[in-house]
């Protein structure tokens, strides 16, 4: 897609959107190909960034939407994936405007003076940091448009969706966006996966199977050295839905009981009855050294005496093979 108006030079935030359900490691590759062009680059999981390229446009001797794409060549050609991305003076109109294209991939360009054309006709509910909650506020009160809630009265939006929302949205509605891109990797994580040879109907297998993968989530940061801050599950149904959910651990931990726990209480979240399961994946989130988990004697003797299995376990495990010893329910599906 081409410039909404006329080159200006101003624009030089790109917000970049990968394409629907790429792997993890085609995310983190896509942010590595950004970061050959600016090192200020903000990653926005779960498969977007904003880049800040003003240096870049120096450096190449080129504006903003044409280093955008020269970047979707880089990645069709060398990751072989296509990106969709929005170039503007702001955060919120680049994200809009990457937002504003088909998922095939694109460029489009809203320089500064063409802000107000390009936001005014567009629902409200596409206003960049606006809910559903808060869309269905607004327009009960008559401002169906962006281009009504930004001739509006901030006063009245402050009143409508309160005084920090409103004037967030007020501002945001005229193109106002003061924020700048902020260098953010995104956080280390690692994760098991466990498909079934057949829809899941059986929940007690289907908990075996969830166990299975918390041992070998554990097992994989013990051996690592690393210690997750949270633990996030999706649920794979027959016929392509799915269900994900993350929670947090009360403290940073690699120890099954730990894991364990968390992760049964998102397997209950999901409320499953008699859902039909065809793969699970489990993932620990926000990676941190084990050097920097503070370790508290605890006065539990059955609690010293898992960790004390475990690391037997594992020391089994590294002689005579991976998942040689584990948990007997865990052997659930072997018949």
């Amino acid at each position: 897609m081409s410039d909404v108006g006329q080159r200006d030079d101003s624009a030089s935030i790109l917000h970049v959107r990968c394409a629907p359900r790429l792997p993890e490691d085609g995310y983190r590759a896509v942010l590595e190909l950004l970061r050959e062009f600016s090192p200020l680059v903000q990653a926005v999981p779960p498969g977007a960034a904003l880049v800040e390229v003003r240096g870049a446009q120096r450096y190449f001797g080129a504006d903003a939407k044409h280093i955008a794409e020269l970047v979707r060549l880089r990645a069709l050609a060398r990751l072989g994936t296509d990106v969709r991305i929005g170039v503007a003076g702001t955060q919120t109109v680049a994200a809009m405007a990457s937002g504003h294209m088909t998922e095939s991939g694109g460029v489009l360009a809203v320089p500064d003076d063409a802000v107000g054309a390009f936001l005014a006709p567009l629902p409200v509910e596409t206003l960049h940091g606006i809910g559903p909650r808060q869309a269905e506020l607004l327009r009960k009160y008559g401002l169906h448009t962006i281009g009504a809630l930004a001739e509006a009265p901030q006063r009245v939006v402050e009143r409508v969706l309160g005084r920090g929302a409103g004037r967030l949205a007020a501002q945001r509605a005229r193109g106002v966006d003061v924020r700048q891109v902020v260098p953010k990797d995104l956080p280390l994580s690692a994760g098991v996966r466990h498909r079934f040879s057949r829809q899941e109907l059986d929940g007690s297998s289907a908990r075996a199977a969830l166990l299975g993968l918390v041992v070998r989530l554990g097992a994989m940061l013990r051996n690592r050295g690393q210690a997750a801050r949270g633990v996030s599950l999706r649920l794979q149904f027959a016929g392509g839905p799915q269900w994900e959910k993350t929670r947090r651990l009360p403290e940073p931990s690699a120890h099954n009981e730990d894991l364990r726990a968390v992760t049964y209480q998102l397997m209950d979240a999901a409320g499953l009855q008699r859902a039909r399961l065809t793969g699970m994946v489990l993932r620990a989130e926000e990676l941190v050294g084990a050097e920097c988990v503070a370790r508290q004697m605890s006065l539990d003797p059955a609690h010293e005496a898992r960790l004390a299995v475990e690391a037997a376990v594992d020391c089994a495990n590294a002689r005579f093979g991976a998942h040689a010893v584990r948990p007997a329910a865990t052997f659930r599906n072997a018949a």
